[in-house]
């Protein structure tokens, strides 16, 4: 996890207890993934340490969470992002875009662009992920997925890519749980039990029906977490992004 999460976990838990819970950064229940079956997953290397995920949706523009900001380099191509495989494509950031209006406390419009320094290549093992093509929220039930490099149980870490499923919770399910739940946020996890719980790295893609419509944010220790609504932030991402979209 970044170091730059510290601050705002302090603050989380000195907020109600209607705030959201700890940022989430690991894949519980998952299994490992098919070598580079995702080619639009980044690793976001911080500080030396792989502290994010991130998502490829142009050839030079990663999203990740807004929460992640920090110096960032990002590794596409990978799947065992701790040794040097041919695949594995490490640029830099030339442009941070956060959301003007995220909020570290509440963890509003948790978004963050990333434009490379250069365009990756695309190929077998880089591409990029669809985005949403309307702003309308999913359906309760939507099966979707999430993958990640982060901790796949309490205090045991991955160097390969792991993965997990998941489904949409009802907005209205979802409040009960997290008050502060706002029109860029959206519920999902597992229905059943604790063991089928994802919780991928921070910033990275929860992805349905082969589009992007999720980005890891927050949640507590059991289902639902919270994702930033992809769809929600398409004005803006068209807006900064423009004709590389």
């Amino acid at each position: 996890m970044s170091r730059l999460l510290w601050p705002v976990l302090l603050l989380l838990l000195f907020s109600s207890l209607a705030q959201p819970g700890h940022l989430r950064s690991r894949i519980i229940g998952g299994h490992e993934a098919k070598p580079h079956s995702r080619p639009y997953m980044a690793a976001l290397k911080i500080e030396n340490d792989m502290g994010c995920g991130g998502f490829l949706v142009a050839p030079q523009w990663v999203i990740t969470a807004a929460h992640c900001i920090s110096e960032i380099t990002v590794i596409l191509g990978a799947h065992n992002v701790y040794q040097i495989e041919e695949s594995q494509q490490v640029l830099g950031v030339e442009s941070y875009f956060i959301h003007p209006e995220f909020d570290r406390l509440t963890v509003a419009n948790d978004i963050l662009l990333l434009k490379l320094t250069a365009k990756a290549t695309l190929n077998k093992y880089v591409q990029v992920v669809p985005l949403p093509k309307s702003t309308s929220d999913l359906p309760t039930g939507t099966p979707c997925s999430l993958a990640g490099w982060g901790l796949i149980d309490e205090d045991q870490a991955t160097e390969k890519l792991y993965e997990a499923n998941i489904t949409i919770y009802s907005r209205k399910k979802c409040m009960t749980i997290y008050s502060n739940l706002d029109d860029g946020m959206i519920c999902a996890g597992s229905d059943h039990q604790l063991r089928d719980t994802s919780q991928g790295d921070s910033g990275g893609p929860m992805v349905c029906g082969g589009v992007v419509h999720g980005i890891v944010s927050f949640g507590y220790d059991t289902p639902p977490g919270v994702y930033a609504r992809v769809a929600h932030y398409l004005p803006w991402i068209k807006e900064v992004m423009g004709p590389d979209l």
